[in-house]
């Protein structure tokens, strides 16, 4: 019975949650506003791999020196691959 009666309450506020995000959602839009975003993250340009086309971010990335510019890759085959044709 206990865990029952624990379980509802945590669903109902689960329910409660919801709907006051919901409402703050609409009250937004209502004043006009631009949704506020989800993340503290600052965005980082991805560059991409020149060996296979795929983005990566630099600095957590595979690198390597070519005519005094770093260039990043997504695993080491593709480093190696670009090192070969170089």
């Amino acid at each position: 019975m206990t865990l029952r009666v624990i379980l509802l309450f945590v669903m109902a506020l689960l329910a409660l949650r919801a709907v006051a995000r919901f409402m703050g959602g609409l009250s937004e839009a209502a004043r006009g506003e631009a949704p506020r975003a989800r993340t503290t993250d600052t965005p980082v340009k991805m560059v991409k791999d020149p060996v296979c086309g795929t983005f990566v971010v630099p600095g957590k990335a595979f690198s390597a020196n070519a005519g005094g510019a770093t260039v990043w890759f997504c695993s080491e085959q593709c480093r190696d691959t670009f090192a070969r044709r170089s």
